[in-house]
């Protein structure tokens, strides 16, 4: 009994970020098909697939860019489908993207702050936490250089400290890794990971990173044809030949 009392306090609503069969489609191409998925505070759970499997429209629809056409989402225990993007932030989610959304003109200690102050942080309040955030990304040199300046590599990694500043209860790393060179991966995980266990945030880390997602995830659900082919671990992920037929064309999953 207790064991079991442990399990439904650890999947209390509020501790959770729920999609529900989720439905999406464009000028008729089903984008989801009836998807779930839920994210729990201080996990890592790992999202992949094919291109076109509909990872990115997933992520618009959980953070409030897009709507589905059937299902819901909800966050903290509170049904936020028709939410804007900006009222989700403010109940604890956030997101990167793909493609830069910096502030170009702006330095890169001021793109940081400007995210904390959007959530209600006050100016030093705000200060302390771009500063701590460089810092830890390693973007501490470039503080007072325009976002405009950044490299690839370092763009994504500025994504991530600005929505790290927020302060969430969830984050959604929507191919966080791309162009950061291989031997700073294990670096990346690291922090991953650290969102999670250090500031009891949940994290849905998309990426095309097969080292990355293995070693950092301890469930992943994968996407195909906007349908959620697989849930499992690492382990169990590897093993399963539908995701190596549709993912990787046959072949086994790398080992760690």
């Amino acid at each position: 009994m207790a064991a079991s009392a442990s399990t439904e306090s650890e999947r209390r609503p509020g501790d959770t970020l729920r999609a529900s069969a989720l439905s999406r489609a464009f000028e008729g191409v089903q984008a989801l098909r009836a998807v779930t998925l839920t994210l729990g505070r201080g996990e890592v759970v790992g999202l992949i697939g094919p291109n076109g499997a509909g990872k990115s429209t997933l992520v618009n629809v959980l953070s409030g860019f897009d709507r589905p056409d059937e299902g819901s989402v909800e966050l903290a225990g509170l049904d936020v489908t028709r939410w804007s993007p900006h009222r989700r932030g403010r109940r604890g989610l956030a997101r990167t993207f793909q493609h830069a959304h910096a502030f170009r003109a702006l330095t890169v200690r001021e793109n940081v702050e400007v995210s904390a102050l959007g959530v209600g942080a006050l100016p030093r309040e705000a200060g302390r936490r771009a500063g701590a955030l460089l810092r830890r990304l390693g973007l501490d040199r470039y503080a007072h250089a325009p976002a405009a300046s950044l490299a690839h590599g370092d763009e994504r990694r500025l994504g991530v400290a600005r929505a790290l500043a927020t302060e969430p209860a969830f984050v959604l790393l929507d191919e966080p890794a791309a162009g950061l060179p291989e031997a700073e991966v294990p670096d990346f995980a690291a922090l991953v990971r650290s969102i999670a266990a250090d500031h009891g945030a949940g994290v849905l880390l998309i990426d095309h990173n097969m080292a990355l997602i293995m070693e950092t995830c301890e469930r992943i659900q994968v996407l195909d044809q906007g349908k959620m082919l697989a849930e499992g671990t690492p382990a169990e992920i590897r093993a399963n030949l539908d995701v190596a037929a549709a993912y990787l064309g046959d072949s086994p999953v790398p080992e760690e």
